[in-house]
């Protein structure tokens, strides 16, 4: 290869990554341990590499220079020279050529091969042997961008955590099969900004998009030659790029032009991070990016042995974010995602991770300490799943004030309910109240908790209502994998069924699952297509099905599909339009001041309140819990207004049986009317209100609302 030909300054050891000013380009890598460190320039291609530069300066274990003639679309990448001493916890190997943790672009894909391993394949010493292949043209590029964009007036919605209705989707899952979606948009963020899809959304009334991962990621080894794909994207390889087969054009303005349009229809855009863990994998995984460039610090390596990592996640690896500059990485990502790409939130996977300390979880871990002094992390919405695969990684409820968590033992209950488990009633109650048994705590508030019924990972709703058991076949680990205990009911037939009682009683109870879900306190969470009844044809497991199993079928839904989804709209306007249903102040079962009624009452079906006996019992299943109007929650009439709620009575009914209840009088309010009952579609599946009887028959295995109606109304 020729002597370089390129100009290069000092330049500055800060911002990391590649920075192009308007004249020149800066390059800036932190590695506390390597001995020197080349850039590496290519063609237009990513074929030919080009030329080897050395970084020339060495300040603060940052490498850096400035490039006064290399600009926007230049793609490079890194080989870093230094120790190759696996059991002292480097690996370096200037062979491999290595992708910038902070590039904003990655150019092509990977290709796998035995070169991108720093040790020999199959060699007796495994990876303490040494591979002196170039991995080069097997590798995707780093490419230099121009972060202009014309934002015009955008400005965060910063909408009100307590009116927050989340839907969870997929990129390239939700639009792939979408008619009225062009065909060379479908599948990335261009198809997820067409006006159709924008108007869906909007129709369906809910508030944010949660996007399942979107940062640049890799399709596993064992899934490729398996021709199957790492289709739910929980493997990055960088923290700052987006997903390449997520950009039709390869700009990230398209990104940024997606994140405006949700903004100009009101709706918010959370991502789904993985921080956690990378793509290199274990001791025996590839050597791409982080590994080569400064393994010891940049993951979490086992005391004593720095051969192995602690594996918290159970993907091979975990991030020393005890490391300040690992630390920093994370939350120099988050910030570049909020303030250069618009974004409103995140949801954290394996969020205990994250937080670990000498391998237990702290809730004063640098992580979580960093994004709560963080003038501008600490305002938007940070969501935890609040376990990882470790020791003790179980930490619901655990997570600092400011922090909302994913609950999945609201989850569990629901589900655990409407199956017809006995003796739930307790912790039903709990879970639909906000869960203030958990988060009731150091100024936590109901929309700590959210509650999904279903998610990525898992049964759809159709499926949780249609098996009993997981049908894992077409991941091709012979069924072993999955979630065993899901809590479903495949109400008397095992999956597809032309029984016409089966068929209604499955849309029955996936109204049940819904209403409690949009009725309960907390932050709803819907998985996109429950609202229409997507299948996955039993698979609870679908992260390597980038097929007809998890793209949404939007032509193929049918009358059920219809009457379901004009259901979810009316369930998500009423929730919308009443704040009972979303407060921001958790329950205390106390009477309100200046009045003889409580916020919520629990009641037996004839209509007094629940005591002991019956909240012990395990055959009880039938529950009614009144929810005042009145309890201090006030809410905006169409003139502006502020004026009490409604008052309303929800009864659940997970019993095989009519059961007849006598409805309470509430004081100011003359006569009730339903607003739902499940056992009824109404007109088209919507909600439809009609007059109601005292006493009311409550059918088998269905919820109902009632709606108490003023004097004055």
């Amino acid at each position: 290869m020729e002597r370089h030909k390129q100009r290069v300054w000092p330049g500055h050891p800060y911002p990391l990554g590649a920075t192009w000013d308007g004249s020149g380009t800066n390059f800036a890598l932190f590695s506390a341990y390597a001995e020197g460190v080349e850039l590496c320039l290519f063609d237009r291609e990513g074929k030919q590499e080009l030329e080897r530069i050395a970084l020339p300066e060495y300040t603060n274990e940052v490498w850096h220079g400035y490039f006064p003639d290399l600009g926007p679309g230049q793609l490079y990448g890194y080989r870093v020279y230094g120790p190759y001493d696996p059991e002292e916890g480097h690996r370096f190997n200037h062979h491999k050529l290595l992708l910038d943790p902070y590039a904003k672009t990655l150019s092509g894909a990977l290709e796998w091969h035995d070169a991108l391993f720093g040790y020999v394949v199959g060699h007796d010493k495994a990876d303490l042997s040494f591979d002196k292949r170039d991995s080069a043209p097997y590798m995707p590029k780093c490419q230099v961008i121009d972060p202009s964009f014309e934002w015009h007036l955008d400005r965060p919605i910063a909408r009100p955590w307590h009116e927050s209705i989340i839907y969870e989707l997929h990129v390239r899952g939700f639009t792939i099969r979408h008619p009225d979606v062009a065909e060379e948009a479908r599948g990335t963020f261009r198809g997820l900004a067409d006006k159709k899809v924008v108007g869906y959304l909007k129709e369906l009334g809910v508030t944010a998009i949660e996007l399942q991962p979107v940062h640049a990621f890799l399709h596993d080894r064992y899934l490729v030659e398996s021709e199957l794909r790492n289709y739910w994207g929980y493997n990055p390889i960088g923290f700052f790029a987006l997903h390449p087969e997520y950009l039709g054009s390869g700009c990230i303005d398209e990104f940024k032009a997606f994140v405006r349009l949700m903004h100009e229809s009101g709706i918010e855009v959370i991502m789904d991070v993985v921080y956690n863990h990378t793509a290199e994998g274990s001791h025996l995984g590839p050597t791409l990016s982080l590994r080569g460039i400064d393994n010891k610090s940049y993951y979490y390596l086992m005391g004593g042995e720095a051969r192995y990592y602690n594996n918290f996640t159970g993907t091979g690896n975990a991030l020393e974010l005890r490391h300040p500059s690992v630390l920093r990485m994370v939350t120099d990502s988050l910030r570049y995602w909020v303030n250069e790409m618009g974004v409103d939130g995140f949801r954290f996977d394996l969020a205990t991770t994250l937080a670990r300390v000498n391998g237990e979880f702290d809730e004063h871990a640098s992580f979580l300490d960093s994004v709560a002094q963080d003038p501008l992390l600490s305002t938007v919405k940070l969501i935890a799943e609040p376990w990882d695969a470790g020791d003790a990684g179980y930490q619901l409820g655990r997570f600092p004030p400011g922090w909302a968590e994913w609950n999945d033992r609201y989850r569990d209950s629901v589900r655990k309910f409407w199956r017809g488990d006995p003796g739930q009633l307790p912790e039903l109650a709990s879970r639909l109240s906000g869960s203030s048994d958990i988060y009731d705590v150091r100024g936590r508030r109901p929309w700590t908790s959210v509650n999904f019924v279903t998610a990525h990972d898992g049964f759809t709703l159709h499926d949780l209502v249609s098996y009993n058991e997981k049908h894992n076949e077409a991941n091709q680990e012979d069924n072993q994998d999955g979630h065993e205990h899901n809590y479903s009911w495949n109400c008397g037939v095992e999956g597809p069924t032309d029984d016409p009682e089966v068929i209604h009683l499955r849309e029955q109870q996936k109204r049940n699952l819904l209403a409690t879900l949009m009725l309960s306190q907390g932050v709803p969470m819907l998985l996109a297509g429950d609202e229409f009844g997507h299948t996955q044809d039993g698979n609870n497991n679908a992260y390597c099905q980038d097929n007809e199993i998890s793209w949404l079928d939007w032509t193929g839904i049918d009358a059920e599909g219809r009457a379901l989804l004009a259901f979810v709209q009316s369930l998500i306007q009423l929730r919308r339009q009443h704040i009972v249903f979303h407060r921001h102040r958790f329950f205390h079962g106390k009477e309100i001041p200046g009045t003889k009624t409580k916020d919520i009452t629990w009641l037996m079906p004839n209509g007094e309140e629940m005591d002991k006996k019956n909240w012990e019992s395990e055959t009880e299943k039938c529950v009614a819990v009144l929810i005042s109007g009145e309890a201090g929650q006030y809410h905006l009439t169409e003139h502006g207004e502020r004026e009490p709620d409604d008052t309303f009575l929800l009864i659940l009914n997970a019993l095989a049986e009519t059961v007849e209840f006598a409805l309470p009088e509430v004081e100011h309010f003359s006569h009730q009317a339903v607003i739902i009952d499940t056992a009824f579609e109404g007109e088209e599946g919507g909600i439809v209100e009609r007059e109601v009887k005292n006493p009311f028959f409550a059918q088998p295995r269905s919820l109902a609302l009632i709606r108490y109606v003023s004097e004055a109304g």
